[in-house]
Order: structure tokens, then C-alpha cells, then sequence
């Protein structure tokens, strides 16, 4: 497994990376930086390429199960973990804090967990295995939760469903923005309303993460 890592390995804070179904960390590369100019190590494993609802239970499973081997494979033993992901990558960072993900055949998956992930920043995370009945009783890692007003992916209406979870929850709905807008680089041909300023939110989203992930103690 490729695990892409930045900043200072022994750093008192981590940020766990996991971006969305094309597994590239490096097209949020400008965050990443960003988080290790902030003094945060971060660690952000490459993955194959999914379709998140054509993929069978083994696909979706590796994305959590690699964020555990890249944090116990670089993570400093007493670093505070915040898990940063974006859609699938969300997905993954919620299943890593305890939330119980149910598949298509309507029972619940066994997921592996990370109990040092401390804190959540979700970019319009994939949320929709989490709607049954206390799927997300076990998540109490804080959350830094954004959604893309006119994102049809992960519309924001479902992402308000992480307010179930006993954790606080701190939600933030980006005007004019979509799936894609969390990512330095979209995929090609994505279209963006014409109100969005991609550079001044990328910047916006670069610091909040970083004041959030860095509020984290053990």
C-alpha cells in the first residue's frame, strides 16, 4: 500500500486522510500541505479506484481497514488522531469512530475500528449506510461535518443525519457548492456554479481543519 505522509513524524497531532472513490490523496495535496505546515503529520494512504455503490463489501472494507495499517505503520504511539476524509473516505472515518454501516442486503457490516481516532472532519460525507436505527449510538469523537448545498452525490438533507450521533456535531452546509468542491482537483468536465469561489473556500476548509484537528488531545 502507497501512503502518501507529510509534516513531522513525531508530531503530537495526526491527521488520518482518506479521500474520496478515486483513492488519490494527492488531489487535495494543497490541504495536506497545509495541515503539515500546521505541524500535523499526515497520513494519507492511496487506494484503487471505487464505484462506492457498485463496489462489493470487500472493496469498501479495504478503505478502512488501510487507514488502520497506515496509522499504527507511521503514527507516532501518543499522537492525538483526527480522521479527515472525504465522501467514501468519510464513510471510512465514521466506521473507524464506531459508526455501524448496514449493506445492501440489509445487515450490518463488521467494520474495523480505531479507537485512537479522536476527532472527525467530513467532507460531504457518504452517510447512507448509517440510517438505521442506531448506526451511529457508538460515534462520541467530535465531528467537523461540511455539505455541499447543491451536491446530488451526498445531498446535505442526509448528511444532517449525523446529528443522531451523541457527539457534537459542528455542520456546515457551503453555499453554491457540490460534490467535488472539497478536492484541489476534480475530476474532469465537473461543473460548479458560477458563485462558487473554489480558491477562497479551499483556503477556508484548509484552516478550519487544521484549528479543529489541532484542539484534539489524548
Amino acid at each position: 500500500m502507497q501512503v502518501l505522509t507529510l509534516g513531522p513524524a513525531r508530531a503530537r497531532h495526526v491527521a488520518l486522510f482518506a479521500a474520496g472513490g478515486g483513492g488519490d490523496p494527492e488531489r487535495h495535496r494543497p490541504l495536506l500541505e497545509h495541515l503539515a505546515a500546521r505541524d500535523i503529520h499526515v497520513i494519507a494512504p492511496r487506494f484503487e479506484r471505487l464505484m462506492a455503490r457498485e463496489a462489493n463489501p470487500a472493496e469498501l472494507l479495504a478503505r478502512p481497514a488501510g487507514l488502520v495499517e497506515a496509522l499504527h505503520r507511521f503514527a507516532a504511539p501518543d499522537a492525538a488522531v483526527t480522521a479527515v476524509g472525504h465522501s467514501i473516505g468519510g464513510w471510512a472515518a465514521l466506521c473507524l469512530a464506531g459508526a455501524r454501516p448496514w449493506g445492501r442486503d440489509g445487515e450490518p457490516m463488521e467494520v474495523p475500528r480505531e479507537p485512537r481516532v479522536g476527532r472527525l472532519v467530513l467532507f460531504a460525507p457518504a452517510v447512507g449506510w448509517f440510517a438505521a436505527p442506531g448506526a451511529l449510538d457508538a460515534v462520541t469523537a467530535p465531528m467537523l461535518v461540511f455539505a455541499g448545498e447543491l451536491d446530488a452525490v451526498t445531498p446535505a438533507r442526509e448528511i444532517e443525519g449525523l446529528s443522531a450521533a451523541p457527539s457534537a456535531v459542528d455542520l456546515r452546509v457551503v453555499p453554491n457548492a457540490g460534490h467535488f468542491a472539497f478536492m484541489d482537483t476534480p475530476p474532469p468536465n465537473t461543473l460548479e456554479d458560477d458563485a462558487f469561489d473554489r480558491e477562497r473556500f479551499l483556503g477556508e476548509l484548509a484552516a478550519a481543519t487544521a484549528e479543529f484537528a489541532l484542539e484534539s488531545t489524548l
